[in-house]
C-alpha cells in the first residue's frame, strides 16, 4: 500500500471514529446537563467536516503531474491544513461563546455518569492520536498531522470537562458552572493548537529549509554513486507527501560532458531508489577544478 491509499484509510477512520464521537458526546451532555460534553460534541462534528477535507486533498493530491503542475498537485495538502485550522478555530470561538452564555446562566449539576461516558471518550481519542500520528509520520502529510491532532485536541478538552464536571459533582450547589468553565478553557487551548498546526504548513507553503535531517541522508547517499566526489548546494521543498531536491553535485573536471551526464542520471536514481519518498530530483553537476 503506497502513502497515498494509507493516508486515505487513515483518514476514513477518523471519520467514522468522529461521527460515532459527536453522537455519543451529544446525547451524553444533552441528557447529562453538561455543556462541556455538548461543546466536544461541537468540536466532533467540526472534526468530520475538517476529516472531509483532508480526504479531498489526498485524493486531489494523487492526480499525476501535468503540463501546468509539472511537479503534482501536493501543495493542495497545506492549503487544506489551512481549511482544517480554520475549522478549529470557529468551533473554538462557538465553544468560548456558548461557555460564557452557560456561566452567566443558572443549570443543573451534570450528571455523575457523564464522567464514565468522557472517560472511554478519552482514552479512544488518545488511542486515535497515536493511530493517525503515526500514519502522518509514514507517509510525511502535513494534514494527516493536523488530523491527528484533531484528536489530541479532543482528548485533551474532554479531560478538561472530566475535571470540570468532577468539581461540580464533588462540591455541589455553587460549582454548577465548573464544566463551562472548563469548556471555556478548552476552546483556548484549541486555538493555541490551531497556531501549533499552521505554522509548518505555512512553511511548506513558503518552501522553507526545513529539512536538515534529510538533506544529511542526501549528501550522504549522494557519496555512494561512482563519479561523485562531493556534494555542494542542496535545496529541498516538500509537495504533499513527497520533497523535491535541488542538489549541485562535485566531479572530476576532466571528464566528458556526456559522462557528467551519465554521473547525473546514476546520482538520480540512486536517490530514488534509497529515498522513497523523494519527488523530482534535479542534479547540477560541478567541475572540482
Amino acid at each position: 500500500m503506497n502513502n497515498e491509499q494509507t493516508a486515505i484509510r487513515t483518514t476514513y477512520f477518523s471519520i467514522i471514529g468522529n461521527t460515532l464521537l459527536a453522537l455519543i458526546k451529544g446525547i451524553a451532555g444533552v441528557f447529562g446537563n453538561s455543556y462541556a460534553l455538548i461543546a466536544d460534541a461541537i468540536e466532533s462534528i467540526t472534526d468530520i467536516f475538517a476529516s472531509f477535507l483532508v480526504l479531498l486533498g489526498f485524493k486531489y493530491a494523487k492526480r499525476p503531474a501535468d503540463e501546468n503542475h509539472p511537479y503534482g498537485h501536493g501543495k493542495i495538502e497545506p492549503l487544506v491544513t489551512f481549511a482544517v485550522v480554520a475549522f478549529l478555530v470557529v468551533s473554538a470561538t462557538i465553544i468560548a461563546y456558548e461557555s460564557i452564555q452557560n456561566i452567566r446562566t443558572p443549570h443543573k449539576i451534570p450528571k455523575s455518569w457523564t464522567l464514565i461516558v468522557l472517560g472511554g471518550i478519552i482514552a479512544w481519542k488518545e488511542i486515535s492520536f497515536q493511530i493517525v500520528i503515526r500514519k502522518s509520520k509514514e507517509t510525511n502529510s502535513s494534514s494527516l498531522k493536523a488530523d491527528a491532532w484533531h484528536h489530541r485536541s479532543d482528548a485533551i478538552t474532554s479531560v478538561m470537562a472530566f475535571i470540570g464536571i468532577l468539581i461540580a459533582i464533588i462540591f455541589g450547589k455553587g460549582y454548577e458552572t465548573a464544566d463551562d468553565w472548563a469548556a471555556l478553557g478548552a476552546s483556548a487551548f484549541i486555538l493555541y493548537n490551531s497556531y501549533l498546526i499552521l505554522r509548518p504548513a505555512l512553511g511548506e507553503v513558503m518552501d522553507e529549509q526545513l529539512y536538515d535531517d534529510l538533506i544529511i541522508i542526501i549528501r550522504e547517499k549522494s557519496m555512494e554513486v561512482p563519479g561523485v566526489l562531493g556534494t555542494e548546494k542542496c535545496f529541498v521543498r516538500k509537495a504533499g507527501m513527497k520533497y523535491h531536491v535541488d542538489l549541485h553535485a562535485i566531479v572530476n573536471g576532466k571528464v566528458s560532458v556526456k559522462i557528467g551526464h551519465e554521473i547525473a542520471h546514476k546520482l538520480k536514481d540512486y536517490l530514488h531508489e534509497e529515498i522513497p519518498n523523494l519527488g523530482q530530483v534535479l542534479i547540477h553537476i560541478e567541475p572540482n577544478e
